[in-house]
């Protein structure tokens, strides 16, 4: 069998692969990914697997059909085997390859541009976030991590502080992340937020609760012995739930802001021994 014999299997085989695969793993398996539907950002890291999925699913696809066909086709055993026949470059099969792979990336990067700078992102962009709602629209929310719990300051409510954390539905939220010790880094999984918390830096992140349900919150940064105990549980509620719960805190925690520092959009760590 000549070689354009063999070409053509492997295509044709390619096709079909690729035709049943890609709409069962874009269509069916790529809305089922983590971290699903819980708000803006999560439900934009849903959309942006599916479409890496629907791309790669016929690469692999490719992969797979050419080294199967290789290994079944070209096999030789018994005293039959030895060195293969050596093979040489085609200027043909690394033009195409080069014009693929090209456009692919092109792709990646202009798709990749135009998602964060449409919704924003659950990843901590800094101090200054490049992409993000109109400034002054979003609910600000300060993160402090410190060993071995996240407390959450409201600059809007009077910088109280509190332990646990509610957010409104279907409102914006700028999260100010920090640290008062070490690393430490703030990690929703269900709203797609994962930003990390450094003594010293404010690490902003955006993300837009669209249903009314609990969510976790961990620390995915090893921060010393009880790392481990690092977790909490949120809530998203309704806004009228919010300010209730606002008001609520307020009373509780707002007689200890006085011993707090004034707030800052970052922290520095208090050393434990002076010298001199």
């Amino acid at each position: 069998m000549n070689e354009s014999n063999h070409m053509r299997r492997i295509v044709i085989a390619w096709l079909v692969l690729s035709v049943i695969a890609t709409p069962i793993v874009a269509f069916v398996i790529g809305p089922n990914l983590p971290p699903g539907e819980g708000s803006g950002a999560s439900a934009g890291q849903v959309f942006d697997n599916q479409i890496l999925l629907a791309i790669v699913t016929p690469i692999a696809a490719f992969m797979i059909v050419y080294f199967g066909y290789s290994l079944r086709t070209f096999r030789q055993d018994g005293e039959e085997a030895g060195e293969g026949v050596a093979i040489r470059g085609d200027s043909r099969v690394q033009t195409w390859w080069l014009a693929i792979t090209t456009v692919i990336v092109l792709f990646l990067a202009i798709f990749g541009t135009a998602e964060l700078a449409d919704a924003g992102s659950g990843g901590g962009q800094g101090p200054d976030p490049v992409y993000g709602p109109t400034k002054g629209t979003a609910l600000p929310i300060q993160v402090i991590g410190q060993q071995w719990e996240f407390t959450y300051r409201f600059p809007s409510f009077g910088g109280f502080e509190t332990p646990h954390l509610e957010l409104p539905a279907g409102r914006e939220i700028e999260f100010n992340v920090t640290s008062l010790d070490v690393i430490h880094s703030f990690w929703a999984p269900q709203l797609g937020v994962k930003a990390d918390a450094n003594p010293g830096v404010n690490n902003i992140a955006f993300v837009r609760p669209e249903e009314e349900r609990d969510f976790e919150i961990r620390c995915s940064e090893l921060c010393g012995l009880w790392h481990g105990y690092m977790f909490d549980t949120g809530k998203v509620v309704s806004n009228a739930a919010f300010l209730a719960w606002i008001h609520r805190q307020q009373k509780v925690f707002g007689p200890v802001s006085k011993r707090l520092p004034n707030y800052q959009t970052h922290y520095f760590p208090e050393p434990e021994r002076r010298g001199g």
